[in-house]
């Protein structure tokens, strides 16, 4: 059976005292994460899941809250881990690149001659579908900063559909991108603040019936919404939360 972890559910600035955007899929075949803020180790510590555990990592965007928590990860899978065996990473074009410039801005490169497991990184493109670990992963351009090469995923595992919106606004696409979908995972920033490029719940309240998934869960929470969560008639998730499919 899959399953869905919220590792981290906080906007980029840890609204609540929460961990920043990470979410562990799953299945039959193997675990995946749906980005790695900063914060990711420590919660995977918090949960008592290993790092070792997953085999791939797949990026939607290049903002720091939802891509920089891997060179610490790389970190503690080779001197805590001794990983050895590889360990997939997938983002948006020039994502290798984007990767290796922040290691060696935070003083951890992985480039050295005695690495010990060997790393693999993929492009995504919108519109492609691509096997990443135990998951097929067919990406989709979102409505968010385009420097950051935005995209939402749309993952099949163990015969489930899990749709994640990464960080966007309002476009007119997305309930397309999200119909059937057995878990529809959106970001909601803000409350009531009108902000091109993330969700509000007043957004969300409005446009909830367009959604034609089985389940809605929102996430990215800023300030005001981490406080209010689980006393809104849409479900929020919190760090740790668990979702079986």
């Amino acid at each position: 059976m899959a399953e869905v972890i919220f590792i981290g559910t906080s906007d980029a600035f840890g609204a609540g005292g929460r961990r920043q955007t990470a979410i562990l899929v799953r299945g039959s075949e193997g675990t995946m994460l749906l980005d790695c803020g900063p914060t990711t180790c420590t919660g995977l510590a918090d949960v008592g899941i290993a790092r070792d555990e997953i085999d791939a990592i797949a990026i939607s965007h290049f903002h720091g809250d939802h891509f920089g928590g891997i060179p610490l990860f790389l970190l503690g899978a080779r001197y805590e881990d001794h990983r050895t065996r590889p360990l997939r990473i997938a983002g948006p074009p020039g994502v290798e690149q984007r990767m290796r410039d922040l290691a060696v801005a935070m003083s951890h490169p992985f480039d050295a001659p005695d690495w010990a497991f060997p790393i693999i990184f993929q492009e995504l493109e919108p519109g492609v579908e691509t096997g990443i670990g135990p998951a097929v992963l067919r990406p989709f351009a979102v409505h968010h900063n385009r420097d950051t090469c935005p995209s939402g995923f749309d993952l099949e595992i163990d015969d489930k559909r899990v749709v994640f919106s990464g960080d966007t606004g309002w476009f007119e696409e997305l309930p397309d991108y999200v119909r059937g979908a057995d878990l529809f995972i959106c970001e909601c920033t803000y409350y009531d603040r009108d902000y091109e490029w993330h969700f509000s719940y007043k957004d969300l309240q409005t446009l909830r019936a367009r959604f034609d998934v089985k389940r809605m869960v929102i996430t990215h929470l800023g300030e005001e919404m981490a406080d209010l969560r689980g006393r809104l008639d849409l479900e929020t998730a919190d760090d740790g939360m668990k979702i079986k499919l």
